[in-house]
């Protein structure tokens, strides 16, 4: 009678709302709070990453801390080779594995709007879908409004196909979106992950160094500057290397884009622009280097042993890998072959290809990048506030 009495009461606690609810945690969240404690008490890789000195500042493991640590870990694997407590001990302490599962989960949880979270789970059939309605929308216009698709009195100006503004008019409603629901799923998670990473705010010296943690991509380099571990158990800052041709390539075509809509609308210089131009060199160097980047993460992705992944996410991780590259790719095609009668061919595919990109940037493997930003913008915060536990801190 007293535990049915004392049941009611806790009942009746929740529904008011005096007691704050505790939330439940999913076996892969509570996977990894569990080998969090056994890492807490052993602490041989606390130099490794930010995960290990953040994780030393707490005894406890909510679903905030754990979705905090999941995106603060890099996956370089220098703690799974490392650990006397990995497969096949008894402990079975996988983290590079069971952070992946929790961030490949969190992607979902954070996504805006929330019923389109279900995209990151099918992101393969969401992003071939997604390329060749892209590409049919793009060679059906082509036919209709030029007659045909190869040939035609162009004189390599792509504008006479699609006008500047028909452009306009399709890309920038995509990517508004695109950016409002990245921008949404992130303010998010942390929103919630404020509270369990002291609450402080953000200041400019820890602004400083997250952004260089993440322009230097910090965490690749296995906590001793000589890389991540290959299945072999070697070490190689090639995953680091090609990451960063990937991600300053993606940013000097970004740069590209952005630097000819300056050119366009405040100089009323119009487009296509040669060489030297800066948007010409920009795009050029650029895409090569997202060429470059992405065919070293396809090679490498695919060698990767399987205990330092999540099985369940190589489908979005190659998809992802493989439409930058067609981007990038067919880009530099169109800017080789501009002068040829295949110029609305590959106008075709490129504008596909670019559409599909941005129709599935808030549910693909893109949002990795802003989410471990956040990440490592809570470390850098945190870290400069007193432990809680009562440690000097790191």
């Amino acid at each position: 009678m007293q535990q049915l009495e004392a049941l009611t009461r806790e009942a009746a606690a929740l529904a008011t709302g005096s007691r704050p609810v505790i939330p439940i945690l999913s076996a892969n969240e509570a996977e990894v709070g569990r080998q969090m404690q056994i890492c807490n008490a052993c602490r041989y890789c606390e130099g490794f990453c930010a995960v290990f000195p953040a994780m030393t500042r707490r005894l406890e493991f909510g679903k905030a801390d754990i979705h905090f640590l999941a995106n603060l870990c890099h996956n370089c694997g220098a703690c799974l080779h490392a650990c006397q407590y990995a497969p096949p001990h008894e402990f079975a302490v996988n983290v590079p594995q069971a952070m992946a599962q929790v961030r490949g989960r969190s992607y979902v949880d954070y996504a805006w709007p929330p019923a389109l979270g279900k995209l990151y789970q099918r992101n393969g059939l969401t992003l071939s879908l997604a390329l060749a309605a892209a590409l049919a929308l793009f060679l059906i216009l082509a036919v209709d409004m030029n007659g045909t698709l190869w040939g035609g009195q162009l004189g390599g100006n792509f504008y006479k196909l699609f006008p500047h503004n028909l452009l306009v008019g399709l890309f920038a409603p995509v990517f508004l979106f695109a950016a409002l629901a990245l921008t949404m799923g992130v303010s998010r998670f942390w929103c919630d992950v404020t509270p369990a990473t002291s609450g402080a705010p953000l200041s400019t010296s820890a602004a400083a160094e997250a952004a260089d943690a993440v322009l230097r991509l910090k965490y690749l380099d296995g906590g001793h500057g000589e890389g991540c571990n290959n299945a072999d158990d070697a070490f190689t800052l090639s995953r680091r290397r090609f990451h960063h041709f990937t991600f300053y390539g993606f940013l000097l075509c970004f740069a590209a884009t952005s630097v000819a809509t300056c050119y366009h609308y405040v100089f009323g210089w119009a487009a296509p622009y040669e060489l030297p131009s800066l948007p010409k060199l920009l795009g050029v160097v650029g895409g090569v280097s997202l060429m470059v980047g992405t065919a070293g993460l396809w090679r490498l992705n695919r060698q990767r042993h399987p205990l330092h992944r999540d099985a369940a996410q190589k489908p979005m991780d190659l998809g992802f890998i493989a439409l930058l590259f067609l981007t990038s790719a067919s880009g530099l095609a169109l800017w080789l072959g501009r002068g040829t009668p295949a110029l609305a061919v590959l106008l075709c595919l490129h504008l596909g290809a670019v559409m599909a990109l941005f129709v599935t940037l808030p549910y693909g493997k893109f949002a990795h990048g802003i989410f471990r930003t956040a990440a490592l913008l809570r470390h850098a915060i945190e870290k400069r506030q007193p432990n809680p536990l009562g440690v000097v801190a790191d």
